[in-house]
């Protein structure tokens, strides 16, 4: 719902012991440098009209993410564990004179700048296919004309959006974005190049094998959700294939892992796979946001699936127009408690 390698000193990550701020980075933690100071960079027109912080945005996991800084004047700094190593990229948008949208610059250091800076472009959607969506409904129409900047990216890592998203599996956001912080502060590496204090990358699929049981707990990630990570660990490799399958067989593919349900197969196919038409199944609220769109009333997933019928192929899109639209019931239930397991 959306809402390792330990240490230098093993004592730190004995719980009985008071160890550093729990939300804080390890001092003692690995550092990557990138093969210049200076770093690689990229300059490209959009020929379409885009929205960086709107594309890029669903990478961000709560307000303190450590993988995703915004810059007051806009930019927005992004690491990744790539094929080549770690890598940490800087990306603005500017005027184009004459352009049909932005310029896009972005700067990236690390072994894996390279890497990240050559696939910047289906991160910001180049390869979607906005056109393929025809809304038939005039609350569609209308949020399709006023968010003409929406593109549906692809990152190609299919394990670094897997963690988060079942990090995020039946708990509020607050608490799947705390567990999501202090691993990556605990576990990540410090992020290449002259970075923002505090961002990190995400650890390789080896490191989160090796968290401890106690990491874990302080975290506040229940045993069920940590061996659904563990577990998805020792198939990276070939989880990072599923970019290449239809959408369909990525679905099943992902669905066959334990602890892999609907709900979170849509949201890493929506990430990594750039997925127009992965559906949430499961969501808190997205089935009452799609029904109380369209229809004026809540709607259950069995529902929200016959509304965006009509869009197969573009049903995620559909989605979250309607929720950047802001449009939704009041809500006047009960919010979910955040739960903290680290005092069971």
């Amino acid at each position: 719902m959306r809402t390792s390698q330990p240490g230098a000193d093993p004592a730190r990550r004995d719980p009985a012991q008071p160890g550093p701020d729990p939300d804080g980075p390890d001092p003692a933690g690995p550092s990557v440098d990138g093969p210049s100071p200076d770093g690689q960079s990229t300059v490209f027109d959009a020929p379409f009209p885009l929205d960086v912080r709107l594309v890029l945005g669903v990478h961000r996991r709560g307000p303190q993410d450590p993988a995703f800084r915004t810059e007051p004047g806009g930019a927005i700094w992004r690491t990744s564990l790539t094929p080549d190593g770690p890598a940490s990229v800087r990306v603005t948008a500017s005027a184009a004179a004459g352009g049909a949208g932005p310029r896009i610059a972005a700067t990236a250091w690390g072994p894996g700048a390279g890497w990240l800076l050559g696939r910047l472009p289906d991160q910001l959607g180049f390869g979607d296919d906005p056109a393929a969506f025809r809304p038939e409904h005039p609350v569609l129409a209308q949020l399709a004309a006023r968010f003409p900047g929406l593109r549906i990216g692809r990152t190609g890592r299919v394990f670094e959006a897997l963690v988060p998203a079942v990090l995020e599996q039946k708990v509020v956001g607050i608490e799947a974005n705390r567990a999501w912080k202090r691993l990556l502060n605990w576990h990540g590496t410090r992020a290449p190049g002259p970075a923002p204090a505090g961002l990190r990358v995400c650890p390789p699929p080896a490191v989160w094998q090796r968290v401890p049981s106690w990491d874990w707990h302080r975290a506040g990630v229940e045993a069920v959700r940590a061996a659904t990570i563990t577990g998805a660990a020792r198939v990276a490799g070939r989880l990072e294939q599923i970019c290449s399958l239809p959408s369909a067989e990525a679905d099943r593919w992902l669905r066959s892992l334990p602890g892999i349900g609907p709900w979170t197969a849509a949201e890493i196919r929506q990430r990594a796979c750039g997925d127009a038409d992965a559906v949430s199944i499961g969501d808190y609220h997205l089935p009452a946001q799609v029904g109380w769109a369209l229809t004026g009333i809540p709607a259950d997933d069995d529902q929200m699936l016959a509304l965006l019928a009509p869009y197969a192929g573009q049903r995620h899109r559909a989605a979250r127009l309607i929720e950047l639209g802001g449009l939704g019931p009041p809500r006047r239930g009960p919010r979910m408690a955040v739960r903290d397991y680290r005092a069971i």
